[in-house]
């Protein structure tokens, strides 16, 4: 009587982000110049990038104007984030990680950076995974070597600056 037979209300989850995103959000902050300098040397100063203010890059098609590379590099952006965040991450011969998405954008995890900071990126990599995220690796279903956490940690920018997307630079290359 007093409630006995009120049908019972299922406990709430709490709201899940759409898209989903990494509970990580690194304060480390890797020096812009230093990344837009690797990316130079990467594609021998050929190609224009558009830089957004946690480094992720956008490699640019020629011939763009400033107006037309933001609009591109925001666009390619948002089809990373709002559709599948794939990454393919490359260990580059310098020691950093580029990485790779399934659109022009990338982002740079710099060695000097991973090493300096590595404490907080091993601790932190399982909260760069997306909410409910599965990764499967050789080791595992979310089980990651140092590899997979430095770029599951450079992931976390392309997120940062998915979220807040503002190019502050564009570089033009050598043509």
């Amino acid at each position: 009587m007093f409630g006995l037979f009120k049908k019972k209300e299922p406990p709430q989850e709490p709201p899940k982000w759409f898209p989903p995103v990494p509970d990580w959000r690194p304060t480390i902050v890797q020096p812009i110049d230093q990344i837009v300098e690797r990316l130079r040397f990467y594609t021998n100063g050929q190609r224009d990038l558009a830089v957004f203010s946690h480094g992720t890059c956008v490699v640019l098609p020629d011939d763009l104007a400033d107006a037309e590379a933001e609009s591109f590099a925001k666009d390619a952006l948002s089809k990373i984030f709002n559709y599948h965040p794939d990454m393919n991450p490359t260990p580059m011969k310098d020691g950093n990680v580029l990485v790779r998405y399934n659109h022009p954008a990338v982002n740079l995890v710099l060695d000097s950076i991973a090493v300096q900071h590595w404490t907080e990126i091993e601790s932190n990599h399982q909260r760069a995974l997306a909410t409910d995220e599965a990764l499967i690796t050789p080791l595992g279903s979310n089980v990651f070597d140092d590899f997979g956490k430095k770029a599951l940690f450079g992931r976390c920018f392309m997120f940062m600056d998915a979220q807040e997307p503002r190019v502050t630079q564009v570089v033009r290359g050598n043509i």
